[in-house]
């Protein structure tokens, strides 16, 4: 057979890969492990920003799948791992695979929004070491069921209306396999129907309707005892960088309460406020007030929503509407003075008495 020839068109956007690794690692890894350690070398080498959720996202992997990659590559010695006194992830040095074994590429992970920020090519001093505790985590896996047993599963009272509520999330009629995905949180994970509501809600608000990552959600959830969507909804908030991002906008640096996150989950959820409004909200209460910030911004979005806001123009417009009845009362105290115009008067002019606001927060 005639020899075949290959070759090599030299570009800067390339990332080059040890042939040890290609011989020697890649034949027990498995898929995700692969892609893991493939995308923070090509990370490290073109000197890009990342972060584990970014990795997830990117590859329809859990975060505790990217963390569980990240450690395997670590055992096998290919990456070397720095944590903080709080064992939090916090630097990612990966091995040159050669003889000699230079010194290693490092790349630091530093906290932002999610609890894993960006990750960052550093030629700084790499910090001390410090061991992780290994993770001994059961394994779950969806069996193989028989066409009798998902009749069988189809057939119960309780069935038809976990798939019906199913269905309207995904906005199609379910698959064979989508149900037995179903018959597997709930027999084998022992899901709830709340929790499996919460589940297939929360997966699908993020655009992830394909069963495969839901399972994985699934698993993960299960594998951190989680039993009730309250748990879930405090679980995955570590994750959530609109719950960081509302909290920073609120002037807060903490995580959040459990009565903060009900504020917030209310905001998001319940009134289903899109960013930019809950964003103005925080910026109105921020700029009128420094304690019972919550309770101020739960005033003014409770309020939008009974006046049927859903974008930035409906403020505007409840804004203009309240000027407009102030205008009379001025003209009748001979006030014509034009207020100057800035990026705060915008606070000024709204219904929300604050000292009234405030009054009623002190007395309860």
């Amino acid at each position: 057979m005639t020899r075949i020839n290959l070759y090599n068109h030299n570009s800067i956007d390339t990332t080059s890969v040890s042939n040890l690794f290609i011989d020697i690692y890649m034949n027990d890894a498995n898929d995700a492990q692969i892609k893991v350690y493939l995308y923070l070398l090509r990370m490290l080498r073109a000197g890009l920003p990342t972060s584990v959720t970014d990795i997830a996202d990117k590859f329809n992997h859990t975060e505790k799948e990217v963390l569980r990659a990240i450690r395997y590559w670590a055992e096998k010695q290919l990456l070397d791992l720095d944590y903080d006194c709080y064992q939090n992830l916090v630097g990612i040095h990966i091995r040159e695979l050669t003889a000699a074994h230079p010194a290693p590429g490092s790349i630091t992970l530093s906290y932002g929004p999610s609890e894993m920020g960006p990750i960052k090519p550093v030629s700084a001093e790499a910090p001390a070491m410090v061991t992780a505790p290994a993770e001994t985590a059961p394994v779950y896996s969806k069996p193989a069921y028989s066409a009798d047993r998902l009749k069988e599963f189809k057939g119960r009272d309780e069935t038809a209306q976990l798939l019906f509520v199913v269905e309207s999330y995904m906005k199609r009629p379910l698959t064979p396999s989508d149900i037995k995905s179903i018959l597997f949180y709930k027999d084998e994970l022992e899901f709830s129907d709340d929790l499996i509501d919460y589940l297939i809600q929360y997966c699908v608000d993020r655009d992830k309707k394909d069963f495969k990552y839901i399972d994985k959600v699934a698993i993960s959830w299960k594998e951190n005892d989680i039993t009730t969507p309250g748990e879930a909804a405090k679980y995955s908030s570590k994750y959530d960088k609109n719950i960081y991002a509302i909290m920073n906008q609120l002037g807060k640096n903490n995580t959040p309460t459990n009565r903060e996150m009900e504020y917030i989950l209310r905001w998001t959820k319940d009134y289903g406020f899109p960013m930019d409004i809950i964003f103005e909200a925080c910026d109105r209460t921020v700029m009128a007030t420094d304690k019972h910030r919550f309770e101020y911004a739960e005033k003014i979005l409770s309020s939008w929503k009974e006046k049927g806001v859903h974008k930035k123009d409906d403020i505007n417009r409840i804004d203009r509407l309240y000027q407009k009845r102030r205008e009379p009362g001025k003209a009748a105290y001979g006030s014509n003075v034009t207020v100057a115009a800035n990026r705060f008067n915008r606070f000024q002019h709204n219904d929300y008495d604050f000292n009234v606001l405030e009054e009623e927060l002190l007395s309860n």
